[in-house]
């Protein structure tokens, strides 16, 4: 009989985890997304198992503009997109390579990849997150959305679920509601 008591306590302790996760969004293992900066709605990978987010790029160089590093790339996504785009530079990523992709010549356990911050909506949630570049157009999805993102998204990823958010809707004009990058 004492096994109610105690059945009861621990049901009243996970109450306010409960309450958290009410509030959250809950997305699918693939989502549209729409990169509002650049205009184009894309067919996203959310993986909770990468940390930053990825976006199909290839032609990456770096270069100056009044003082400031920024980078001109092309997007890796299909031959429609012949024109290039420039972002200021964020910062520089250092991805972990895996085991099959250690160069020993190079000695290096990583890959360094520009990141640049973009506006991306999914669902009704339109965000600022940082974006990794780099080619992935040997992947069925030009964009993956790891944890970082993710967690700005106040995200619950239920990967039985595609596309649970439908189709981007965000209010571009006004993203006041946007939350503020975390620091």
């Amino acid at each position: 009989m004492t096994l109610k008591p105690l059945a009861l306590l621990l049901s009243l302790l996970l109450l306010p985890a409960l309450g958290q996760a009410a509030d959250k969004g809950v997305y699918g293992l693939n989502e549209y997304a729409q990169l509002t900066d650049i205009d184009l709605q894309v067919a996203a990978k959310l993986d909770t198992g990468a940390k930053t987010a990825s976006l199909s790029a290839r032609d990456i160089k770096r270069f100056k503009r009044d003082g400031e590093t920024w980078v001109r790339f092309y997007l890796a996504i299909d031959d429609a997109h012949a024109h290039p785009i420039e972002r200021p530079l964020a910062r520089i990523s250092k991805i972990k390579r895996r085991a099959g992709d250690y160069d020993p010549d190079e000695e290096k356990t990583y890959t360094a990849r520009p990141v640049i911050e973009l506006k991306v909506c999914m669902g009704k949630a339109l965000r600022t997150i940082e974006v990794n570049l780099t080619d992935r157009s040997a992947f069925q999805y030009p964009l993956l959305i790891g944890s970082e993102a993710l967690k700005r998204f106040d995200a619950l990823v239920d990967p039985s679920l595609k596309y649970a958010a439908g189709k981007p809707g965000c209010a571009v004009a006004d993203d006041s509601s946007e939350k503020q990058p975390v620091s």
